[in-house]
Order: C-alpha cells, then structure tokens, then sequence
C-alpha cells in the first residue's frame, strides 16, 4: 500500500475562477496545488477580445498569493460573430491559449455562446491551420433532448460532423461524463483528448435526489446512470493519455444554489488534488495518478511538463461543512467528510 508519492506539480486544465470579490476568495485554493490552469472565459461580460483576455489575467495574477508559483492560461469565449483575427492573433500574441465552444445557453453564462456549429466555421478553420486548441462543452441544447442524453447526442450530431469537416483541429472534450463519450474519444486520433472532473468519478444521478433534492450536487453536463461513473473511472485510471486532469470547479454561494432555479457547479478546488487521489487508491492505480494529474495534459497542450513537485501522503484531513468567501456561504465538495489523503 502506497502511504506517500511524490509526483510531477499537477495543472488543473478547466476551472471557472469567476472575476472581483470571488476571484480574490478562490484563486489560491488553485494555485495551491497547480502550476497552470485552463481558466473559463464565461464571465460577464465573456472574455471574447485580446484586451478583455490580458486584462483578465492580469486580475488573476493581482489575486494570487506571492507564495504560489501559478501561470494562468486563458481561454476565448466563442460568439457566433467573433473575428478570426481576434482568435489567432490573441493566440499568436500569447494572450489566448484555447477557445472555449459553449452551445448557447448549455450552462451557467453561457447565453452568448455558438447557436449553430456551422457559425464559426471559419474561426475553427483557422484554429485548425494554427494548432489552436478548441475546448468543447459537449451538450446540446435541445429541450427536447433528455437531459441525460445530451452528451450522446452532441457526438452524434455535432462532434463527428466538426471533425469530419477538420480532421486536424485539436479538440478537447471538457468534463465527460457518458460511457459514449469515453469510446469516443478513445477511438478517435490523437487530436482528441478529454478531462475528468472529480465528481463525477464520484457520484452519480442517484445523488442528487438522495431523500430530497440535493442542489450542491447539481452541475452540467448532470451527473449520468452508474455504468458511466465505472466508466470514467476506468478511463481516468487506465493509463491513457488521452484522459487528463479538469476539474471544473464553479463557485456558487449557498443562496444561489438552494434556490427556485439553482445554479450548476461544484466547488471542488479546495481538495481537488485529494478528491482524485481518493479515486485513484480506490481503483489500486497509484502507479499512473502523475500521468493523469500531471503529464498528459501539458503533452496534449504541446507545454512543457513542470518543474515542481508535491508530496501526497496518507493522512486524513476533514473537509469544512461550508466555507465563507465573499461575505457569503459556499458548500465544498466532499463538505464535512474526512478524505484519507493530504498534500504533506
């Protein structure tokens, strides 16, 4: 049994850091454990210009703890009128990273997002052509699409058409949650990879409705059916540089949560690093945790792998039933809890 591993400093390839008051709240709970973050550009107003890009991450970095050594990477909001100029050149003048495809209205700030896939044709086709990665919320938006079926459906009717159409583009499918997703992507070239987020290696959809509704269990893309919980878990796990660390933290207050209309998002940053080193003890794969946490995803970014390391070690550590950030309460994920693992 491994009580102690040392690995390669993570990067956490998606996390939503907000902006003001939160920003400064939430940041280093990140930098704690990652070197770089993929940082979300659904702010208000989104984050769809080279100014409004460099301008972001110079907030992020006012925010940081000097003792955190912590680069984030930021991505470009895709609108159906965005300029390819302003994609490739907020690429080519090292202000973007990655463009970030959110189906209009699949999730939270998400109204400005592409309506029809065949709208940006020619910025994907530039991005194509660059090398540019394309960050992609995998979900139609169909209301009459079951909820539960929207993932399938977006490889069906959108993810194979695209690349199809740009074989070449270099896609990563965020936050997977479906079995289909995972053959996907595993069947698919080299230019296709996929993250991972903690929770939903962790729970399924029985959650959420677990004698009640449960709202700090509600995120999108919704947590899916048992078979495709083993499935991600078994993906994550197996060794495959395909499948890397994201984990889509989203803070929400405990007000905006437990609502008539609640918000989507788990607040997973606190303990992310721990969260999956749970799953990966539990699945006896301890041996291939650094790829996934800390290899693939710079190999697939084409970025160097860091420098740094941490230590995790075997030691229980209690998880707060909430946390007040912002002069208001927000629910961790695994609140009051006890995870088996610390960083030493």
């Amino acid at each position: 049994m491994t009580d102690r591993l040392t690995i390669t400093r993570p990067d956490d390839w998606h996390v939503h850091l907000r902006d003001g008051v939160m920003l400064k709240d939430v940041v280093n709970y990140t930098a704690r454990q990652f070197g770089r973050a993929i940082v979300m550009p659904n702010l208000t107003p989104p984050v769809t210009t080279i100014t409004a890009g460099r301008d972001y991450r110079a907030r992020i970095i006012a925010a940081l703890d000097p003792a955190f050594d912590f680069t984030p990477l930021i991505t470009c909001y895709l609108t159906d009128d965005i300029a390819p100029d302003e994609v490739i050149g907020g690429h080519s003048e090292g202000v973007f990273t990655a463009c970030k495809l959110y189906p209009a209205n699949a999730t939270t700030n998400s109204a400005h997002g592409v309506t029809n896939i065949k709208n940006i044709y020619p910025v994907l086709e530039a991005m194509q052509k660059a090398g540019m990665p394309l960050l992609v919320h995998g979900e139609v938006t169909d209301s009459q699409i079951d909820i539960f079926d929207r993932e399938a459906v977006f490889i069906e009717t959108i993810m194979t058409p695209l690349l199809r159409d740009m074989p070449e583009l270099k896609v990563v499918f965020e936050h997977i949650t479906t079995s289909e997703a995972v053959d996907f992507v595993r069947e698919a070239d080299a230019n296709i990879g996929a993250t991972i987020t903690p929770h939903h290696l962790e729970f399924n959809r029985n959650a959420i409705f677990q004698g009640g509704i449960r709202p700090h269990k509600y995120c999108l893309p919704i947590a899916k059916r048992e078979t495709h919980r083993l499935a991600l878990r078994k993906a994550a796990t197996s060794g495959s540089s395909r499948f890397f660390l994201g984990t889509d933290t989203a803070p929400h207050t405990v007000a905006a949560k437990e609502s008539a209309c609640g918000c989507a998002g788990i607040f997973n940053a606190p303990h992310a690093i721990e969260a999956y080193a749970k799953v990966f003890d539990e699945e006896n794969a301890m041996d291939r945790f650094e790829g996934f946490a800390s290899l693939f995803g710079p190999q697939f970014y084409g970025l160097p792998i860091n420098e740094a390391t941490i230590t995790l070690e075997r030691k229980a550590q209690n998880v707060p039933d909430r946390l007040n950030l912002s002069g208001a309460d927000i629910i961790p994920f695994h609140a009051g809890e006890t995870l088996a693992w610390s960083i030493a």
